[in-house]
């Protein structure tokens, strides 16, 4: 007798799934049997998504703090889990324009606490709901060359902690995804500071798939597709100042790039 998937006939939003890591989400739910909204702002893209996962899959395009309540009618009146993979990779330094550190701040934290808004209620009172957070090694460390993503990264992570501690012992199941480099169109978006720091070490969008559903099974708050970035995130914390350093040798490699 085949197993049945724990994912049978489940729920799913993914948000940002026009490509990348949101695309190989949507596309392993649906191996698993859910059925999953397939989100991203370009509606071609989700619809190309979409079609290629096939029956399992239904195409809600627009902005991901918007599309909560499509996506429960879409999916027949509830959501079990909700990915909030959708992020902006803004680089820049303290002086980036305030419209680069509002966006980044909007589609990094506030689409993640605008959903939760909406789809609490339900869980509370059903006693079950999973949200994934996809975050970024920088949500944990940081990322040169890009000051809005990695201050709006470490919010991303700070509510989603906020979330397991709240809301675990009601039910509530909260995921934080940290990948290093995944090559995808952001890696190619980073510029020379992804090529020094993240592409040397870069996987495919599956491999975030995989260490998702490894941490689901295994009931896992942190996901760490790169093991190493445990080791980085305890030397931030215990050697601050000698991390630090470290980190500005990389800055000033890519500075003489």
């Amino acid at each position: 007798m085949i197993p049945v998937s724990a994912y049978q006939d489940q729920r799913v939003v993914v948000t940002g799934a026009g490509g990348g890591i949101g695309a190989a989400l949507a596309q392993r739910f649906a191996a698993e049997g859910a059925t999953v909204v397939v989100n991203d702002i370009d509606a071609a893209r989700a619809a190309a998504v979409a079609g290629a996962i096939g029956v399992r899959a239904i195409p809600v395009p627009g902005d991901a703090s918007e599309i909560v309540a499509e996506a429960r009618e879409a999916l027949g009146g509830g959501i079990d889990i909700y990915c909030a993979n959708a992020g902006l990779a803004s680089g820049g330094d303290a002086f980036a324009d305030e419209a680069v550190w509002e966006a980044a701040w909007e589609t990094n934290v506030m689409a993640h606490v605008r959903a939760a808004r909406l789809l609490l209620p339900d869980w509370l009172e059903r006693g079950e709901g999973r949200f994934v957070s996809t975050v970024s090694a920088a949500g944990l460390l940081t990322m040169i060359g890009a000051a809005p993503y990695s201050v709006t990264k470490h919010g991303a992570l700070a509510f989603a902690e906020w979330l397991s501690l709240t809301y675990r012992h009601r039910g509530v199941q909260v995921h934080a995804i940290c990948p290093q480099g995944v090559r995808t169109d952001m890696l190619t978006a980073a510029g020379s500071a992804g090529e020094l720091v993240l592409a040397p070490t870069a996987i495919e969008p599956e491999a975030v798939a995989d260490a998702l559903f490894d941490g689901m099974e295994k009931g896992r708050f942190l996901i760490l597709p790169h093991p190493e970035v445990a080791d980085f995130y305890a030397a931030r914390a215990t050697e601050p100042d000698r991390w630090l350093s470290g980190m500005n040798h990389l800055q000033q490699k890519w500075e003489t790039r």
